[in-house]
């Protein structure tokens, strides 16, 4: 098996999005698990839909690159530079699951770097989830160097009147505020 990169040409824009929703279909299964499934379809009605649009337009507004593996885009990284803050995001990065646990992310993000240092670039900054579906991407920036800053996103569905659906609870009393 051999792997060249190489800049994306639009001709890669399908492929890219199918290898990146195969990629990150464990990642949103991981959602649906912690959030379990009342508010998972709340937040991700329709994940496939909505990330193969964000994909798209990732392609379209950043810079992007492909990894080819046996002639077949087989990952990519998406990059935003931002040259009056000099910095780099690594904004999307997937690799097709049937070459996973290869090396291929950890030259995209090579690349991603290297694309930012000749751009005179000296912040390169990455997001991704603490949950179990995102440690392989957690484990590649830690690779690469990254700092990680813990964060944590908090979700709650309200009931029509904003009361806590489990509990009945409103919000303008004092038990639900903790005043009590």
């Amino acid at each position: 098996m051999t792997t060249s990169l190489r800049p994306a040409l639009p001709a890669d824009n399908e492929r890219i999005v199918e290898l990146s929703l195969d990629a990150w279909e464990p990642v949103f299964a991981s959602f649906k698990q912690i959030l379990g499934d009342d508010l998972y379809a709340r937040v991700h009605p329709n994940w496939r839909t909505d990330q193969a649009a964000s994909v798209r337009e990732a392609l379209e507004r950043n810079h992007t690159w492909v990894a080819i593996t046996d002639d077949t885009v087989s990952g990519f990284v998406n990059v935003i530079f931002d040259p009056e803050a000099r910095s780099g995001e690594i904004y999307m990065i997937a690799v097709d699951p049937n070459v996973q646990r290869r090396g291929i992310a950890t030259e995209l993000t090579a690349l991603a770097l290297a694309e930012m240092t000749a751009r005179d670039i000296d912040l390169a900054i990455v997001a991704t989830g603490g949950d179990p579906g995102h440690a392989p991407a957690r484990a590649t920036y830690e690779k690469a160097g990254f700092i990680g800053a813990p964060q944590v996103w908090y979700a709650r569905q309200l009931s029509p009147n904003g009361a806590n659906p489990e509990t009945g609870a409103d919000p303008s009393d004092d038990a639900y505020n903790g005043l009590v």
